[in-house]
């Protein structure tokens, strides 16, 4: 995979990436992480304790793993909008195809972190902290599934010449969500693992 060559990137001007749809659900989604969020600011206020020991429990390390696949898929999907934009479909099948597999890590790392966090005592009824922390990793989750599938569906269509230098809101589409999905991790990330 070759990165994008500076000065072919730039996206036209006076454009909202993406389509109007995809902006409709990742505003659904930050509005259900919003009501979500205040959940965990009004249990961490009545139960400081139970937040501090709980994010002690927790392992960063796999924290950590799980923030970095998701920043480097996103890298990878950001580097295949700006390839196809620039005409170079063949180098930005490749970076979606890296994007894939990176944000499959993101499933695979999830699971050994509930496998070390049940070895650990760490599950759905250890208190309001782990109720708290599953509910919003499990939510997150299921959205980084749907962006999983909607990395295969644009991989297909790209595969298939579904996407030009002309036409490429779909895998735009795709990036503006895989991102917004990011951008909720990486509050996850410091509510859990940093702000303890």
């Amino acid at each position: 995979m070759t990165a994008p060559r500076p000065g072919l990137v730039a996206a036209p001007s006076g454009r909202i990436p993406g389509n109007k749809g995809i902006w409709v659900g990742i505003c659904c989604e930050f509005v259900e992480f919003l009501v979500l969020f205040v959940v965990y600011f009004v249990a961490r206020a009545h139960f400081p304790e139970a937040f501090e020991k709980g994010a002690e429990g927790l392992s960063t390390t796999l924290g950590t793993v799980i923030t970095l696949v998701m920043i480097s898929s996103s890298f990878c999907i950001a580097c295949s909008t700006a390839l196809m934009r620039a005409g170079r479909r063949s180098a930005s099948i490749a970076w979606l195809v890296g994007g894939l597999l990176l944000a499959l890590g993101y499933p695979l790392a999830k699971i050994l972190e509930i496998q070390w966090n049940l070895a650990h005592g760490i599950d759905g009824q250890a208190g309001i902290f782990s109720g708290v922390y599953y509910y919003l990793t499990f939510n997150h989750m299921v959205h980084a599934v749907w962006g999983i599938l909607g990395i295969l569906w644009v991989l297909a269509r790209h595969l298939a010449g579904g996407y030009s230098a002309d036409d490429y809101s779909g895998l735009e589409a795709l990036a503006c969500y895989w991102h917004a999905t990011d951008i909720i991790w990486l509050v996850i990330f410091s509510f859990f693992y940093v702000l303890v």
